[in-house]
């Protein structure tokens, strides 16, 4: 009975990170191809559905933990989902602050190609999929592939600020739509930090090891 409960938790879950993926590749598609009704779809419509499923998830936990008393793994793993659940609450905010800033920037002239932000967009996909999946499987291996992927994401970040400083320091009409820019590389970098929580979590969970900033506390 317990398990079968704890499985329909794993399901909810895979769906709500599979919307919120799907929130951030609209997001990007209608910042490239300057499709309004799509980042308005992120901000009306998806992201209210993801407040859904938090209350839902976390209503679904609630119940499992007062009516069947959970211990040990069984308890870990539901503990796990609410943290989760809340990660992704969040990151589907995030998305909509994309949406919400692409909102303006397709309206403007661009301040340069975009090639690093998709870029970051692509592998905060990918970070999600991962640390969710690693959840589901207990799989550490991708777990830790994630904490990896960050770095790059951070090496991107990194990139796209000095070149748009660049073009700030040398045109001050390209300064508001720089710092748009610059809104939707930090909620990306912010998106990636809540998948390498979740897979340190995931780690620590399986392994019962502490891992924090790509290190290992030994």
């Amino acid at each position: 009975m317990l398990e079968g409960e704890i499985t329909k938790l794993k399901h909810k879950l895979i769906e709500y990170a599979t919307l919120v993926e799907n929130m951030i590749a609209k997001s990007m598609n209608g910042l490239l191809n300057k499709k309004e009704n799509l980042l308005l779809e992120v901000v009306k419509e998806d992201e209210p559905v993801t407040n859904n499923y938090e209350t839902d998830l976390d209503e679904s936990c609630t119940t499992i933990i007062a009516q069947h008393q959970p211990v040990a793994v069984d308890l870990r793993t539901i503990l796990m989902v609410l943290k989760m659940n809340n990660d992704l609450e969040r990151m589907g905010d995030l998305a909509a602050i994309i949406s919400d800033s692409a909102l303006y920037l397709i309206k403007q002239p661009l301040v340069k190609p975009l090639i690093d932000i998709p870029k970051m967009a692509q592998k905060v996909k990918e970070m999600l999929k991962k640390s969710i999946n690693s959840f589901i499987t207990e799989n550490t291996k991708q777990a830790k592939e994630v904490c990896e992927m960050d770095d790059e994401v951070d090496g991107l970040r990194d990139k796209i600020l000095r070149e748009l400083i660049t073009y700030m320091t040398k045109d001050h009409l390209t300064i508001e739509r720089s710092l748009y820019l610059l809104r939707i590389t930090r909620t990306l970098e912010r998106m990636a930090d809540l998948c390498t929580n979740i897979c340190e979590d995931v780690i620590f969970m399986v392994e019962g090891r502490i891992i924090k900033h790509h290190q290992e506390e030994r």
